[in-house]
């Protein structure tokens, strides 16, 4: 287990938490008492949640969009992350794919300089591409698999020899591209059979699981099959409906309690068919 896979585990086992709360932060719909400070805002989401959370997201997106204000917001938000909650996994969310010399580039941005634990990839060009990402044997490579998007299917589920492409995808990062322990995989709450499979194909791998809330997850059915068989391993996010809600801890509270009541309902419905 890598420094990154074992600090996500440790988090979830201390706090009894499988929450990540995503910093989407759009600095056009921040509060007005934050008067446009997207790093003032981030802080704030963050000493709200923090005591709920076992991992932050930041989209990319939402920074990049702002040139060097947003970069530098970022880079101040994840040092603020690093000084005052080390023990929180942090997740860039950039679903970058490239080839393997790019790639090398990126993963020194956001490993080396921004200083995240994870992030997203695209496994489009295929094991050799990523190879930078999955060589640094400390963070982890977060693989999209199957996404949480009503259009996922187009190419995910394609024929490739008699399975879904997302199976091949998720058979590869299992068993071919996972010899440093360091991969873990994206799977939409949108779609709980896929997950329940993708279980059963990988192991214990742990899961990023987007969909839950704006995006209607269910936290049942993401709990009924995408456990692991220690009753963890997934990493459920959370975005919009903590950020822009009028009480942020209240909603992390509330989301990590349904989601602790549905773990408790699949355990004891394993048992069940087990006995």
């Amino acid at each position: 287990m890598t420094d990154a896979v074992a600090k996500y585990r440790a988090r979830a086992a201390a706090i009894d938490s499988l929450l990540c709360v995503g910093l989407d932060t759009d600095a056009a719909k921040i509060p007005a008492q934050f008067g446009g400070d997207v790093l003032a805002f981030n802080k704030h989401i963050i000493e709200q949640t923090y005591a709920f959370a076992c991992a932050y997201k930041p989209n990319m997106a939402y920074y990049e969009a702002r040139g060097a204000d947003g970069w530098r917001d970022l880079a101040d938000t994840m040092a603020y992350l690093r000084e005052r909650h080390p023990d929180i996994l942090t997740i860039c969310d950039a679903k970058r794919a490239d080839i393997g010399s790019t790639n090398a580039q990126y993963a020194t941005a956001v490993f080396d300089h921004l200083g995240f634990d994870a992030i997203t990839l695209h496994p489009y060009l295929g094991g050799e591409a990523i190879r930078p990402f999955l060589e640094r044997a400390d963070k982890a490579s977060i693989i999209l698999c199957h996404t949480s998007n009503p259009g996922a299917d187009e190419l995910q589920g394609l024929d490739a020899g008699g399975r879904p492409l997302w199976q091949v995808v998720a058979d590869r990062a299992a068993n071919a591209w996972n010899a440093h322990g360091n991969i873990m995989l994206v799977m939409g709450a949108t779609y709980p059979e896929e997950l329940k499979q993708v279980r059963r194909i990988v192991g214990d791998m742990p899961l990023l699981v987007p969909g839950i809330g704006a995006q209607g997850g269910d936290v049942d059915a993401v709990m009924a099959n995408g456990l692991d068989r220690g009753g963890g391993g997934l990493i459920v996010n959370a975005s919009r409906s903590i950020q822009h809600a009028d009480d942020p801890a209240a909603a992390a509270r509330a989301l990590r309690d349904d989601m602790n009541r549905a773990r408790r309902r699949a355990a004891r419905a394993h048992q069940y068919c087990e006995s």
